[in-house]
């Protein structure tokens, strides 16, 4: 039998740069511990939440392993609820449940909103890896629009202004990804507000991705977009970053207000046709997330601050590296490290291009796993890379945050020391990977 065809468009894509270098090191370390050998990697790549699912979230699945039954493709009516009342509490938006439609995951959402609006979608440069690839999947079109460091990679109204004014006077989408990956910064009410009213000028949609909110780092900034444009924003959330549960695979979007049932339907229609329904012990079990919780409550804020502190060390240490220039993260489990003014003996050591930044990096004896170039979205000639810092045991870390809270800047400084130290080894790589870049 001849080998089996392929459409073309699965050629445009690549296996996630951050899954492929994550499972690597994952299966490495699990080799390692077997034989004892003599190094590990430094895994800056792969952003996981490290802690376990709150308790009352993992009762709540076990409880619910008895609802074998189908159930609707918008998601079930209590669930919907309850993520209403979430958003109220926590973003202060009012949404009828009707607007509300649950998906595995975010990622399965974004899709469907990719194929079902009609427009090219505008993604802001540096992105998150899975944006690019799901849209050359539906074969569609997308438009990079490249931050500048100067601006701390925020989205510029006037540079928005500008960009938009430049494609076709057609409907687009874009993309916001806010608390942003992966740059770790934060957009403030204003700032979201001059880009909505870009935005209603130039007929565009908003997909705000809102999937790390929780974990913005002074929480009470946090603006969510659909406040400041709720006409126009589509925002997807769900339980994988703050709540450490990607495995469960479940999310939701809010649909615009006031928008039309025909959305409404279609988005239902296309829900049922892909994937039926999410899991329904998991619906049952999501309940317990988005209901009132003071458990939960607490373990975000223990989570959230354990974020800030890791990620403050850890881009602090990097920007005194000659040579590096991280951005400092106000929210998620990334930031953003420049390497450009180490371009020429880059270029010298044969790293010619940002993908090839990876390869040198985690290549012996440096073993810094990292994800740059293509997969960020970034020109060829523009070295830099997304650093995920969370790189430690998750359990261990939490209690022994509950059982001493670092009150001080040499307490949080000593704290990531004593719990995360494969982080603080792979800053030693980072700082000898860069002398043996400028090495003669």
């Amino acid at each position: 039998m001849k080998e089996i065809a392929l459409e073309p468009h699965v050629d445009a894509i690549t296996m996630p740069e951050n899954l492929r270098v994550g499972l690597m090191i994952s299966e490495h370390r699990k080799k390692c511990s077997a034989i004892a050998c003599g190094f590990d990697y430094y895994g800056f790549a792969f952003g996981q939440s490290p802690f376990q699912v709150p308790l009352p979230i993992q009762k709540a699945l076990a409880e619910n392993t008895d609802k074998g039954h189908y159930s609707s493709a918008q998601g079930i009516p209590e669930l919907r609820e309850a993520i209403a009342g979430f958003n109220k509490r926590y973003f202060n938006l009012d949404v009828d449940p009707s607007r509300i439609i649950v998906g595995p995951g975010t990622k399965e959402l974004i899709h469907i909103i990719f194929d079902m609006v009609q427009g090219g979608v505008v993604i802001p440069s540096p992105s998150w890896i899975g944006y690019s690839p799901q849209i050359k999947l539906l074969d569609k079109h997308f438009h990079t629009f490249y931050l500048k460091p100067e601006f701390d990679y925020k989205i510029q109204p006037d540079d928005l202004d500008e960009f938009l004014s430049g494609l076709p006077d057609d409907q687009h989408i874009l993309v916001i990804n806010n608390p942003h990956n992966p740059t770790g910064t934060v957009y403030s009410r204003e700032e979201l507000e001059k880009i909505a009213d870009v935005c209603r000028k130039h007929r565009t949609l908003v997909l705000a991705d809102e999937i790390y909110a929780l974990i913005t780092y002074d929480f009470d900034k946090f603006t969510s977009m659909g406040s400041v444009y709720p006409e126009g924003t589509l925002i997807t959330n769900g339980l994988s970053k703050d709540r450490s549960a990607g495995g469960y695979r479940l999310g939701f979007c809010i649909l615009p207000e006031n928008c039309s049932q025909k959305l409404v339907d279609g988005f239902t229609k296309i829900a049922a046709t892909v994937y039926t329904n999410v899991s329904t012990p998991t619906q049952y079990a999501a309940i317990t997330a988005y209901e009132p919780n003071k458990e939960i409550d607490e373990y975000m804020r223990i989570v959230r601050d354990i974020h800030r502190i890791m990620g403050t060390f850890m881009s602090e240490e990097f920007n005194k590296i000659d040579g590096i220039n991280a951005t400092i993260p106000h929210g998620s489990f990334y930031f953003f490290t420049d390497f450009n003014e180490l371009s020429a003996d880059l270029i010298r050591k044969g790293v010619k291009t940002s993908n090839a930044l990876s390869d040198s990096l985690i290549s012996h004896p440096h073993h810094i796993a990292v994800v740059t170039g293509d997969a960020c979205l970034l020109k060829p000639d523009d070295f830099g890379a997304r650093i995920a810092f969370v790189d430690y045991d998750g359990e261990e870390v939490f209690e022994n945050y509950k059982q001493k809270r670092p009150n001080s800047k040499s307490e949080e400084i000593e704290f990531v020391k004593q719990n995360a130290p494969r982080i603080v080894r792979g800053i030693d790589a980072l700082k000898d990977y860069v002398k043996y870049i400028k090495a003669d």
